[in-house]
């Protein structure tokens, strides 16, 4: 069969698995609530296992545990993370204590995991919980809907608090974007709600009945800050404003940062610009990016499914000139714009407003009480007195959004007395991320989250000895090349790739603007230790004035710059 934009490419062989199981699936029901009854296991079976994903869910199992469990001829411990659908990270006060208690009651863990999609995850609901748990969203104004399988993902926002204006106009369009990609199909109500199933014929005008070739991602960026890493997504609107008012969006396609171990044909990639373009024609051109991609996706070999290829493979000009043909205009002449950093800006900041936004700092984005730190339990109460919203950030953070001068002091006081300001927090403390990975990701293969406190404390102790305790680096921990701690784009990024072992990329930008390079492949923490001490020291040595590590270290030709990921990632 010729491809009907690249006559010179040839689609051919047998559709993956997933693409039969979607078209089976009655869009997207399944036997979901037959399963939902089966007392005889924990988990779900044969395609319901990947079909829940539409809803929001992944089958996952404590794998701390599962060795023990086999040897008591149990099964695993089947439960599912959810993750809830959240554009532009606000949420309510009365949203989050009811998300709160229910996690303190009915999950295995007690906790709410921030997440680098700017929304929360439930960690560990069993079975009978689940459809308890979708109610309650419910109840709230809430869902999970197309938070996970081959759809458009949970929307993100810069959380820009202080440019009051300008965020709240970016934060509507997100808004917009995440409800006109939603699927439409009735099965989520239907199956978690108990609503009626109406006789009508469904259709899914956007995503199609066998929907995306893969999960595809979304942000609105506002600049300078580039908090969403919007090179870690397929599609990006980077807001472009003329005296505090939103006149457009430049549009950015194709980024994208999930790989495969040893398969040079999977790389990480940067987002191509295709231009500006007014409000007007925002939701029409976020539409058909979705439809180019759902039509010339790959989806013979999921590893190359993503937009990311899909440009790669035709052409980003011929990819960019079938979205305009199909919206019916031309993208205009990108309009100009700079990055500065991408980190949360943390403590007190006024908006133009003045309203008051208290950004806290949440390592690993999980709120659960410790010893002497009772995280969960201190948001919790400042949800009980707050006026304003909270907001959730891409990178794991809290913002206790619109507290007015007068509430300043309480707030404080109880942010301060429950862990949640702490002045100690160091700069590269705050500018570090991981994954979850171990126990509850069935995919990890090395530590992550739980490893990444004691690798902070290691490279904290590296800069002090150099002499350059307050800077930092940007350091992500992922415990597998799925992407999902955007090491990716970090300057020095650690990929997990066995107990203990990891490779280490190196030469990213503290802007996100550039993709590392393989450093070291499939090392301990010995030899990264080495390495990072060894390097932050001629950092220092050698480095410019205001010079980053990443930048550093490709200027000193540590590593090469990745420019063109097909050809010089691996090269």
């Amino acid at each position: 069969m010729t491809h009907p934009i690249n006559p010179d490419f040839q689609v051919q062989g047998q559709l993956s698995d997933n693409e039969r199981l979607k078209k089976d699936s009655q869009l997207l029901r399944g036997t979901i609530t037959k399963d939902l009854k089966d007392e005889i296991t924990g988990g779900f079976n044969g395609d319901n296992f990947m079909l829940i994903r539409f809803h929001g869910m992944y089958q996952q199992d404590d794998r701390d545990i599962r060795a023990e469990r086999a040897e008591q001829k149990l099964e695993p411990l089947h439960n599912v993370m959810l993750r809830a659908r959240l554009p532009g990270g606000i949420i309510t006060t009365a949203q989050w204590l009811a998300i709160d208690e229910f996690a303190g009651a009915n999950t295995l863990y007690g906790s709410i995991r921030l997440t680098t999609r700017q929304t929360f995850q439930f960690h560990g609901v069993l079975k009978p919980k689940i459809k308890s748990m979708h109610q309650m969203l419910h109840k709230i104004g809430m869902d999970s809907i197309a938070t996970a399988g081959d759809v458009n993902r949970n929307v993100l926002c810069t959380s820009n608090p202080v440019e009051s204006v300008l965020h709240q106009q970016a934060y509507q369009w997100a808004a917009k974007i995440s409800e006109h990609l939603l699927p439409k199909t009735r099965a989520y109500a239907e199956i978690w709600l108990d609503e009626e199933k109406v006789e009508t014929t469904e259709v899914e005008p956007i995503l199609g009945e066998t929907y995306l070739p893969r999960k595809f991602k979304t942000t609105v960026v506002i600049p300078p800050q580039n908090d969403v890493d919007v090179h870690a997504n397929d599609l990006s609107f980077v807001a472009i404003a003329e005296q505090g008012q939103l006149i457009g969006f430049n549009v950015l396609v194709g980024g994208g940062l999930a790989m495969t171990h040893g398969d040079k044909g999977t790389y990480p990639r940067k987002a191509e610009d295709f231009g500006f373009i007014g409000l007007e024609h925002v939701l029409a051109v976020a539409e058909h990016v979705v439809t180019v991609q759902r039509d010339y996706g790959d989806r013979v070999n999921r590893k190359n499914a993503k937009t990311k290829y899909t440009i790669d493979r035709i052409g980003a000009d011929n990819f960019k000139a079938e979205v305009e043909k199909r919206v019916g205009v031309k993208f205009q002449p990108s309009r100009p714009y700079e990055f500065t950093g991408r980190g949360d800006r943390f403590g007190w900041v006024e908006g133009i407003d003045g309203k008051w936004h208290l950004t806290v700092f949440i390592e690993n984005g999980r709120l659960l009480d410790y010893p002497g730190k009772s995280l969960k339990t201190g948001v919790a109460e400042i949800a009980r007195i707050h006026l304003g919203d909270f907001r959730i950030t891409a990178n794991q953070n809290l913002i206790i959004a619109g507290v007015a001068p007068e509430h300043k002091a309480q707030i404080e006081q109880l942010a301060r007395q429950h862990g949640l300001i702490n002045d100690s927090v160091t700069e590269q403390r705050k500018n570090s991320m991981a994954c979850v990975s171990m126990p509850t990701c069935p995919l990890a293969m090395a530590e992550a989250e739980r490893y990444l406190p004691t690798l902070v404390t290691y490279v904290e102790s590296m800069l002090a000895r150099h002499g350059i305790a307050d800077d930092h680096l940007i350091l992500r921990v992922v415990g597998c090349p799925n992407g999902c701690g955007r090491a990716m784009l970090a300057e020095a990024g650690l990929v997990g790739r066995g107990p203990g072992k990891y490779n280490l990329y190196l030469g990213g930008n503290r802007e996100g603007t550039r993709i590392p390079k393989l450093y070291l492949d499939n090392v301990g923490e010995a030899q990264i230790l080495q390495a990072l001490d060894e390097l932050i020291g001629r950092w220092v040595a050698e480095r410019r004035d205001g010079e980053g590590f990443g930048d550093f270290v490709i200027r000193a030709g540590v590593v090469a710059e990745v420019k063109v990921s097909k050809t010089d990632f691996h090269a």
